[in-house]
């Protein structure tokens, strides 16, 4: 194998584990959270969004479906509300996908 094959794939395998390692990474966001049926109507089924301006664009952070999700979404299906949320963030079909571990209702 020529060297130079040897050293491309080791920077492809650094480069892979670094991004692989920034998606795992605990970000907290603060936004509007809303059910994407009920009031966004970007979908058939009820999941809760959290809308979150960076710069000047509107980014959708859809929950994942787990129990701190689940638990969370009646209070915003038909009333948006101001949220401070924790988790982590992956790309999954060109959405961002926010894995919360936890999440509450700003006062």
């Amino acid at each position: 194998m020529k060297t130079y094959g040897i050293l491309g794939l080791l920077a492809c395998t650094m480069l892979l584990t670094r991004t692989a390692r920034a998606a795992d990474e605990t970000r907290t966001i603060n936004g509007e959270a809303m059910c994407a049926k009920c009031e966004l109507q970007l979908q058939d089924k009820c999941q809760t969004v959290i809308q979150v301006k960076e710069g000047d664009k509107t980014v959708n952070y859809y929950l994942a479906a787990n129990d701190i999700a689940k638990a969370f979404h009646p209070t915003v299906c038909h009333e948006p509300a101001q949220v401070t949320a924790t988790g982590t963030v992956a790309t999954v079909e060109g959405k961002q996908v926010l894995t919360v571990t936890s999440i509450e209702v700003k006062k």
